[in-house]
């Protein structure tokens, strides 16, 4: 499994809302603290998923990664 590089850099209310809400539509002001941790959003990038009307979404392989991580796996 691939990791998110730029976790560890992305402060603890970002990780926190993201897995509270794993899966949801990223928030601006998230994809924002994302961007700032080094989670540029370049098309392709393996933790990007859907991009749409109602915003960001992280990749299904995102959200096992960060389920896993949050389960301390």
């Amino acid at each position: 499994m691939k990791t998110i590089e730029w976790w560890p850099n992305l402060d603890s209310e970002a990780q926190a809302w993201l897995i509270a809400n794993n899966g949801d539509v990223i928030p601006p002001d998230v994809v924002d603290k994302i961007a700032a941790a080094g989670g540029v959003a370049t098309p392709g990038a393996w933790w990007l998923g859907e991009q749409g009307p109602e915003g960001i979404y992280l990749s299904d392989e995102a959200v096992d990664w960060i389920e896993t991580t949050a389960n301390g796996e």
